[in-house]
């Protein structure tokens, strides 16, 4: 059985004559080996290619880079602009790369298409952005976004499978379906995302499943997310979390935390480099 695993049919004819007597075993194993992959410890954090830490959790904190295909963090890209202006060097070259920025809307989508033939995850997530938002030349079209988006998360990027639950939950581009929605968020969480994470953690409390939701929260808070520790927190004032689960979980938190953290990040947060 492809699903659980646990029996093998000698034929197609033997599948439909014994699959009844072994629907319900199969389903609860299934349940199980979902249950073993959703909630394993998640991949540590993408690094920054050129600090080397891992990346701030909020996206807003990195660029994608269309030149080179690379996630970079703000701090490095605000420490390489701090350079340059004290050595008078030239301004806008990649912090990576050192590419000159593109000049125009059409330039730098041009430069994710050609990423995009050699399966950047990234580049295609990315262009979804601009079909969903209408930007960079892009026209709106959530349909042609979600396509994009489930590309990019089949090639590996996390970004692209919450994107994609989001447009099912808030319904951008189909008809909203909060199952499918949390399909997708899982698929993204098993790869890493924190707040998709934090959504299903947030989904099993409203359903009322507070082991669950509580198991999403502290996965998700032991990667950073601050708002994944409240609830934690909050579980342990309520006593469905331990005490050693929330002292692990917040141990856990203040080391990524510290490990995220660098004097050019935080000069970053006020400093708005160039976006191509």
């Amino acid at each position: 059985c492809t699903a659980c695993k646990l029996v093998k049919y000698c034929n197609r004819e033997c599948q439909i004559a014994h699959r009844p007597q072994h629907k319900k075993a199969c389903k609860k194993r299934a349940a199980e080996l979902h249950d073993e992959a959703l909630f394993k410890e998640p991949p540590p954090r993408d690094e920054c290619p050129i600090c080397l830490l891992p990346l701030p959790i909020d996206r807003i904190q990195t660029i994608f880079k269309s030149c080179c295909g690379k996630v970079i963090c703000r701090g490095c890209i605000y420490a390489m602009v701090a350079e340059a202006h004290g050595r008078r060097g030239e301004i806008g070259l990649c912090a990576f790369c050192r590419e000159p920025a593109s000049k125009s809307d059409e330039e730098n989508i041009k430069r994710l298409k050609i990423l995009m033939e050699s399966d950047n995850s990234y580049a295609f997530n990315n262009i979804g952005g601009c079909y969903a938002n209408g930007i960079m030349g892009m026209p709106q079209d959530f349909t042609k976004a979600n396509e994009l988006y489930l590309r990019a998360g089949e090639l590996g990027c996390a970004d692209g499978y919450y994107n994609l639950g989001l447009s099912y939950d808030l319904g951008n581009g189909m008809e909203m379906d909060k199952k499918k929605a949390k399909h997708f968020y899982e698929l993204a969480a098993m790869n890493g995302d924190v707040q998709a994470r934090h959504n299903l953690g947030c989904t099993e409390k409203e359903a009322g499943k507070y082991d669950r939701a509580m198991k999403h929260f502290i996965l998700a808070a032991k990667a950073g997310f601050s708002d994944s520790l409240d609830n934690v927190k909050q579980g342990f004032m309520d006593g469905i979390v331990t005490k050693d689960e929330y002292a692990n979980t917040l141990r856990a938190y203040k080391k990524i935390q510290d490990e995220m953290k660098s004097v050019a990040r935080d000069k970053a947060r006020s400093f708005e480099p160039n976006q191509a």
